[in-house]
């Protein structure tokens, strides 16, 4: 850890002392923002709190934040005051006793609802989050709008100090990477009512290696999103959705279980997390199209699994029907809390650079609500003043399920679905995207790009990335196969800032890892396999194969 503090220059003794009273007041002070900041009561007045003044040192500095104080009022001899919670007390009680009327009125000044997708100003349909409601009258997506008014009342310094204090926490339920921003996902949900697992607070992994040896590039992250509860992304998303779902249930509402179509991913986080609550989940799986790592975790978690012969988007269609008859809560990103959630993870990539802007985020597309969401995320960050731009996006799809990337060649003219091909990027193999129309809203508005990739391209991909010290999944292949050619093309640049989004942990995939090294992929040239030699149990014939190999990589450095 950098022990930041002030020296004067030149030394002297006078000097000294000013020094040595400013960094007591900037030690206490920390202590200080950091217990107000993780407290309930932080936010316990209408009236926005007197903020310190920063300095921003030049490069890459830290904020210092710098209180002026009396004293009267403040004694940097005294530190801040620290109380462990009772032993037989959990945290969620813990944040339960320590609420109040006056924190709980205080958390109301902020507040959301359901809005048509991309609504005109003129628009007066809205619904409550309470409400079972997944279209607009016309048919039409919606979205989660925030009192953004309410939100500007505080400024962005505010909002990034707030939400850098509460990273790494245990306090309920901030100690989530989704919830550490509860006042930008679902203000008014009481945090009693939520089910996390402390998902997000994702590792930003600086892709050194790959990035110099592949691309020439020195500025290259990959956001693991999969090392996350169930491993995959759709943890952030489903937090929300099933603590909302928690919420209507304690209503009394007639909410009897949480359905969902899915090829894996998303029925791992909804069966956790609906376990974790103890309500009933039912998934919708397209028989042999998945693999048993992702089949057997809705399986492990209690979920009434239906295997159904079809696709996705065949499994998409009947879940949808029936959670239109039977009261059965539909938890596809159809429902736009979901993406409330999953926007979270591009705050995330924000915090980790010290609030500094990327210029390229790359995301894979499948039904393509995880692009508008992460759009979302920067937008709102841009908004509220946290940041002052926003980064181009990338979408990737497999060439095999790619009915946004011939949207986008035809200059938007016209979309049509396609039917989706067999994909080792199976979480993505759809052909018929619900959230078209969010992705296309969230490219045109951050001067975006789609590409694509061939199975060949994404399978090397993922295996060139894991020979560099990486294990992905090949959803992050397409990603990895989407930059080299974006990269080789000169669209992105050498010196780039470029975030790849990995959706899953490589561990879900390993079938498809193991065929490809065995070079067992029919078509494919695998070359990049690393096959285990078969040598004999002589110390001579294992001398001249490690002198062999030893050569052949001294001659490639």
């Amino acid at each position: 850890m950098i022990n930041e503090r002030f020296v004067g220059f030149p030394l002297s003794p006078t000097r000294n002392d000013e020094t040595n009273f400013y960094n007591r007041h900037l030690t206490h002070h920390r202590r200080l923002i950091s217990d107000m900041a993780s407290s309930p009561f932080f936010h316990s007045s209408l009236t926005p709190k007197p903020r310190p003044s920063v300095i921003r040192p030049r490069g890459n500095g830290r904020y210092l934040p710098i209180i002026k104080c009396t004293s009267s009022t403040f004694d940097p001899s005294t530190p801040a005051a620290k109380h462990r919670r009772p032993a037989v007390e959990n945290i969620r009680e813990e944040a339960r006793r320590l609420r109040s009327a006056d924190a709980a009125a205080a958390g109301q000044q902020f507040s959301a609802k359901y809005v048509p997708f991309n609504a005109g100003p003129d628009s007066s349909e809205s619904y409550s989050l309470d409400e079972v409601v997944y279209r607009s009258r016309s048919g039409g997506l919606l979205d989660v709008e925030h009192n953004i008014q309410a939100l500007k009342r505080f400024d962005g310094e505010y909002w990034r100090a707030l939400f850098d204090s509460r990273v790494g926490k245990t306090t309920w339920p901030y100690g989530s990477g989704v919830w550490s921003k509860k006042e930008w996902v679902l203000p008014e949900i009481d945090s009693d009512d939520i089910v996390s697992a402390f998902e997000g607070n994702s590792n930003l992994f600086w892709a050194e290696r790959f990035g110099k040896q592949s691309l020439g590039m020195n500025d290259l992250w990959v956001k693991h999103c999969g090392i996350s509860h169930t491993g995959s992304f759709k943890d952030l998303g489903m937090t929300v959705l099933v603590s909302q779902v928690n919420r209507l249930r304690k209503m009394n509402r007639p909410v009897v279980g949480v359905g969902c179509a899915s090829t894996g991913d998303t029925s791992a986080a909804l069966s956790a997390y609906c376990a974790s609550a103890g309500i009933p989940s039912i998934v919708f799986l397209p028989a042999n199209r998945i693999s048993i790592a992702q089949l057997v975790q809705p399986i492990a978690n209690g979920a009434f699994v239906l295997s159904i012969d079809t696709d996705f988007d065949g499994c998409m269609k009947l879940i949808r029907e029936v959670t239109s008859e039977l009261p059965i809560y539909l938890a596809n990103s159809l429902n736009s809390l979901r993406l409330e959630g999953q926007k979270t993870a591009a705050i995330e990539i924000l915090q980790q650079f010290d609030w500094e802007v990327p210029d390229w985020v790359i995301v894979p597309g499948g039904n393509l609500g995880n692009i508008y969401a992460f759009y979302k995320g920067f937008k709102m960050c841009h908004e509220l003043g946290l940041v002052d731009r926003i980064p181009r996006l990338v979408c990737a799809q497999a060439a095999n399920a790619n009915p946004l990337y011939q949207y986008y060649k035809s200059g938007w003219a016209e979309f049509k679905s396609v039917k989706a091909n067999s994909t080792f990027a199976s979480a993505i193999q759809i052909g018929d995207p619900v959230s078209i129309d969010r992705a296309e809203f969230a490219l045109k508005n951050s001067n975006g790009i789609v590409e694509e990739a061939t199975e060949e391209e994404l399978m090397d991909a993922m295996a060139s990335a894991d020979s560099t010290g990486m294990f992905i999944c090949p959803h992050t292949g397409v990603a990895l196969a989407a930059l080299i050619k974006l990269r080789n093309s000169g669209v992105i640049g050498p010196t780039d800032r470029t975030v790849v989004v990995s959706t899953a942990h490589g561990l879900k995939f390993t079938q498809s890892k193991v065929d490809y090294h065995s070079k067992k992929i029919p078509d494919l040239a695998c070359r990049f396999a690393n096959p285990p030699v078969e040598v004999k149990a002589d110390f001579g014939a294992v001398i001249d194969v490690l002198k062999k190999h030893l050569s052949s990589k001294n001659r490639k450095h």
